[in-house]
């Protein structure tokens, strides 16, 4: 049984944004202590949203005062920590500089978890002029549960507010004076287990607090007597023409008063305009909607349509409403849309396969991390999402930690699509996972669920980015739990599949989830993400990953002592704090014991950490590469693979493409090369060399090479096939298929792949290390998390490779705030030895990654007399003021750093 885990946003500006940010503690993990939290001034307009800028937060084992004194005007909270407008408690006590850098070594293991048992007191002040508008605090992200005060009077109590994902809109405006008002909450604290919030499994080393606290922000709304709600767009695209499109316009109209009340709402899409004039009783709330049929700018011909990056555009249109009474505006509405159709039904196989404005698409994704402490910084999710378009993936899959507004935003901008669901092995499925972790449901947790399932479904269907929501992750849920979920989707017009589970399950209504999760979670060998059978590439792998990922020596020295380096290498049975805190994954002992039968013992870190990054690249590429290749398959095609993870929350040896700090290694350039757009590609399964074509257009006139070498770099075999055609989307062509055996070869070769065009131009190379004396897998014994296996490649013949030197020259330049290097690597050895694996870092004058970057390509293989030139793009400011070096190494490679000027 699987036991592997689990609106609108204001950017608050300078110091007091840096605490709850990505670059939140120096990499000692201190910082001074942070300045007082100063009142938020709330806007008057009808229909403004005033963020609260931050709170001061204190734990009520150390706060007797009662709750009226603690939420009223001029209580002084002095001693109290201050932090931003989204923080979880740990969070908040981080900033300040209470404890050291938990990234580190085991320190987060010497933070008490006992005094996160106890109620936190959240406390801001904030500042209105003008008391004739009604007044709203409105709020989602509390974690676990929260009495609510506003000027010493309780509001709303904890068995209301709970649940990480419940939507809340209290009406404080006869609370409310001119001058300074206070708004407290007591947080509760967490348990996944026993709430309906956010936990961590097996992902990292979940944080001591348990994540209480508050992660979104919280708003101070004004409107007039009738206020304007639940706006939003149903759009219908003509497929597969995509010539035209319908947009209906949908909002709810809420008369606050005792009297009756005529309203106008009239609103714009583009040059668009409609209104309508509407009476509402007293107190009574009526929908309001605008359609083709009575507006008809609303039928759109040639529609702007929103694609997924590589397949088209990212346009998006703006929905903007007021309602106005006696022609005075008395609340306003906005949302931001894109046009495009998805659909995802199941094949002939019963593998969900998703089609976007009727074309097909192989979903290549990662599952998405947060922050370990929810710490919420735009730059660096940004910076993520521009790494998973580097690596060419399509999708990120989140499974629960739903992310603020502004991570959709972002993906609607950039392409990617979103996967959102719920989260396994807690409270979330409590009531259907047998006998793991999380409590049965009790009668309070089916309308706290159902309310979850209704805020997210109103906050994320007009993102087009967004293409499902899971409702089960490793379990589908009853047939009560679904019914309040589909229920809840259905009354916001959800308009994306509804996913059973992540899982090979179904559920009553939702039918087949169409998806597998079949593992692997733990190392295997290349060759097994060819068989079609378990997590091998047949269908819609929703998590998979061959498990451990060791990052750079950098960041391993920046988050390990020397102590626990040394144990990293020597010892394959030690626990690794950085691995998890399940049984199952909390040593590296598979992942070591394959890294030494394969490439042979490690004789230092560096040379541990170097054997480390070969097999990362070569297993991480055959994932991909696997399930890139049987994508159009006419029997059991793959549909959809999601890398397990693609981030992780913290600094891990473990399920990730990139690690905490960004850096990059043989796992992410590994992805990269197999996501190619133009790609050729040699199979483990039956050894043939295959292009694949994931753009839209078909592509002819090329020529495929395969070239066999020796370690040391002598020629075995050579054969170049011209006139290969392959087709758009995803399709594939076998260019050729290599012997079975070659002449003069023992044990250990390489073979190096070449892509040219018509004109001879090389428009690809992949260069890969196999053995004559293959992995062996003992399929009859897989396990939920892993395949054993039961003999090992033998890749030692690499150890005997020469030393190869490679020169590099550079030259940087920079615009805007963005800079270039450029770096021409050239193999100048004299004899016949490839230099493999060469990786090239930006560095500063302090040998410090310079990070992120983007390269153009990295950890390439060059023959002697062979060059290469690679663009590293990355901000300047990340050079901290010094100028940029490039440092060059591989496999067989001295390492070398010359000046990137």
């Amino acid at each position: 049984m699987i036991r592997h885990r689990l609106t609108t946003a204001a950017v608050v500006l300078g110091l007091l944004g840096a605490l709850t940010t990505g670059a939140w503690a120096e990499p000692d993990g201190h910082r001074s202590a942070t300045p007082p939290i100063r009142p938020t001034k709330v806007a008057s307009a009808p229909g403004s949203s005033t963020a609260l800028a931050g709170f001061s937060v204190q734990s009520t084992a150390k706060v007797s005062d009662p709750a009226a004194d603690i939420s009223s005007p001029g209580y002084p909270a002095s001693g109290w920590y201050p932090t931003g407008p989204r923080s979880t408690v740990l969070a908040a006590l981080l900033a300040n500089g209470v404890y050291a850098d938990p990234f580190r070594s085991t320190n987060q293991q010497k933070i008490p978890k006992a005094d996160f048992q106890v109620p936190w007191w959240y406390r801001s002040d904030f500042t209105v002029t003008d008391t004739s508008e009604r007044t709203y605090l409105d709020f989602s992200g509390v974690i676990s549960a929260a009495d609510v005060y506003v000027n010493g009077k309780r509001i709303a109590a904890t068995k209301d507010i709970t649940g990480a994902y419940t939507h809340h809109e209290l009406d404080v405006t006869s609370l409310v004076r001119a001058g300074t008002n206070t708004v407290a909450f007591r947080i509760q604290p967490n348990d996944p287990n026993k709430n309906l919030t956010m936990g961590w499994i097996d992902w990292i080393q979940p944080p001591p607090d348990e994540n209480m606290g508050i992660v979104r922000d919280v708003l101070v709304r004004r409107g007039g007597p009738v206020a304007l709600r639940d706006a939003h767009v149903v759009t219908k695209l003509d497929v597969p023409s995509l010539a035209s499109a319908d947009l209906t316009v949908k909002a709810q109209a809420r008369n606050e008063t005792g009297a009756p009340v005529t309203t106008t709402v009239s609103g714009s899409i583009g040059p668009t305009t409609f209104a309508k004039t509407v009476t509402l009783a007293a107190h009574e709330t009526r929908p309001v909607s605008f359609t083709p049929s009575d507006v008809s700018g609303l039928h759109l011909a040639s529609p702007k349509v929103w694609w997924p990056a590589g397949m088209g555009g990212q346009p998006l249109y703006d929905l903007r409403l007021t309602a106005s009474v006696t022609g005075t505006a008395s609340d306003t509405a906005h949302e931001t849309f894109g046009i495009r159709d998805v659909r995802a039904p199941l094949d002939s196989d019963g593998a969900r396969q998703y089609r976007i404005n009727g074309r097909k698409l192989l979903i290549k994704g990662g599952g998405w991390s947060p922050d370990e402490f929810l710490r919420w910084d735009r730059t660096y999710v940004e910076d993520r999402l521009k790494y998973a378009l580097d690596l060419g993936l399509n999708t990120i899959r989140l499974e629960g930690h739903l992310e603020p507004d502004e991570f959709f935003d972002l993906a609607d901008r950039y392409g990617i699509l979103a996967l959102p669901g719920w989260e396994c092995c807690d409270k979330w499925e409590g009531q259907v996972n047998g006998d793991e972790s999380g409590e049965k449901w009790t009668s309070a947790d089916y309308p706290v669920a159902k309310a979850s399932m209704a805020a997210e479904a109103a906050r994320l269907r007009d993102h087009p980015s967004v293409i499902s929501f899971l409702i089960g992750s490793d379990f589908a849920p009853d047939a009560t739990i679904e019914k309040n979920y589909l229920d809840a989707l259905k009354a916001a017009d959800w308009p994306t599949p509804v996913i059973a589970a992540a899982s090979d399950n179904s559920s009553p209504q939702s039918g087949s989830s169409g998806m597998k999760m079949t593992g692997p979670y733990d190392w295997v060998p290349p060759g097994y993400w060819y068989a079609k059978r378990e997590g091998g590439a047949t269908g819609f792998n929703s998590e998979t990953s061959a498990g451990p990922d060791i990052p750079t020596l950098h960041t391993l020295r920046r988050m390990m002592t020397p102590a626990e380096l040394d144990t990293l290498w020597k010892n394959p049975d030690a626990k690794q704090y950085h691995r998890s805190p399940s049984s199952t994954f909390g040593t590296l002992k598979i992942y070591d014991n394959a890294l030494t039968g394969r490439y042979g013992a490690p004789t230092s870190l560096t040379d541990y950490v170097r054997k480390a990054q070969l097999a990362q690249y070569e297993n991480v590429r055959a994932q991909f590469e696997a399930y890139g290749r049987n994508a159009t398959d006419a029997s059991k095609p793959s549909t959809s693979v999601v890398h397990w993870m693609f981030n992780s929350g913290w600094t891990s040896l473990h399920w990730q493409l990139m690690d905490r700090y960004l850096d990059q290694g043989g796992a992410y350039f590994g992805a990269k090369k197999a996501n190619e757009p133009l790609h050729v590609q040699y199979s483990y399964d039956d050894r043939s060399v295959v292009v694949t074509d994931n753009r839209h257009e078909a592509v002819s006139g090329l020529t495929a090479r395969a070239t066999v070498f020796t370690p040391d770099g002598t020629r075995r075999f050579d054969k170049a096939v011209g006139g290969v055609s392959v087709g758009g989307d995803g399709a594939h062509t076998t260019a050729l298929t290599l012997p079975a055996s070659f002449s003069g070869v023992s044990k250990t070769y390489l073979v190096r792949l070449t892509l040219t065009d018509a004109a001879g131009k090389e428009i690809d190379r992949n260069v890969y290390w196999l053995s004559t004396e293959p992995d062996t897998l003992d399929w009859a014994n897989t396990d939920w998390y892993y395949t054993p296996t039961t003999s090992y490649a033998d890749l030692t013949g690499l150890s005997s490779m020469a030393r190869v030197p490679v020169s590099a020259t550079a030259s940087t330049s920079a615009s805007g705030g963005t800079a270039t290097t450029t770096v021409t690597l050239r193999n100048t050895g004299s004899g016949k030895t490839p230099s493999l694996l060469t990786d090239v870092h930006l560095v500063d004058a302090k040998d410090r990654p310079v990070l992120p970057v983007r390269w153009s390509d990295n950890e390439v293989s060059l023959w002697p007399g062979e060059s290469v030139t690679l663009t590293a793009t990355y901000r300047t400011a990340d050079l901290h003021g010094s100028a940029p070096r490039v440092r060059v190494s591989g496999w067989n490679t001295p390492e070398r750093t010359v000046p990137g000027k």
